[in-house]
């Protein structure tokens, strides 16, 4: 049965915040705020936080950035997973994957459609670890980052989570950069 191991002690992680949108700023980011708050409320630490436009460079950009930073261990992006021709934020990303994820996007949508049904299709939700970093791509709603945030990654990224998590198997994600390219 899946839950919280008392005999663990929680592991603070890095988590850097990432939103993608042409008309946001800062202070009117309701979605990174979502992800703020909810990662410093659990004990993690906000290791960084950045609106970019829904530009392919500068969403790899801003992502390669942090994913070379020993300092950021989780990546998480909002905006830019729909199907409009802005919406490219999949396309800058996906390409740094060394390895996809894709049981978190299936997860994501099982979720969804609990929430908002067949909309859920209209996302390109998706997940994978570049550089020895987690990186979750999001959509843009506050809705969708609590649903991702409170059904699948607080307790992935918590290291008393059962029966296993993200956290344990992180001094092992860079195993391929240490002994090369197999």
């Amino acid at each position: 049965m899946p839950g919280l191991d008392p005999s663990r002690s929680f592991v603070p992680l890095a988590i850097a915040v990432l939103t993608v949108s042409d008309t946001r700023s800062l202070s009117e980011d309701r979605s990174g705020d979502v992800l703020a708050e909810r990662l410093t409320k659990v004990g993690h630490r906000l290791a960084d936080r950045a609106v970019v436009p829904d530009d392919v460079a500068a969403i790899r950009d801003r992502v390669r950035v942090w994913i070379a930073d020993p300092g950021v261990d989780v990546v998480i992006t909002t905006g830019g997973t729909g199907f409009t021709g802005r919406d490219v934020t999949p396309e800058a990303i996906e390409p740094l994957f060394e390895k996809r994820m894709e049981g978190f996007s299936a997860v994501f949508h099982r979720l969804s459609y609990d929430k908002i049904g067949t909309s859920t299709i209209q996302s390109r939700a998706t997940a994978g670890v570049a550089g020895a970093t987690y990186v979750f791509v999001l959509p843009g709603s506050p809705g969708a980052c609590r649903d991702a945030w409170d059904g699948i990654l607080a307790s992935q990224l918590d290291y008393r989570h059962r029966p296993c998590n993200f956290v344990e198997i992180m001094p092992r994600l860079g195993e391929h950069l240490r002994r090369g390219k197999a």
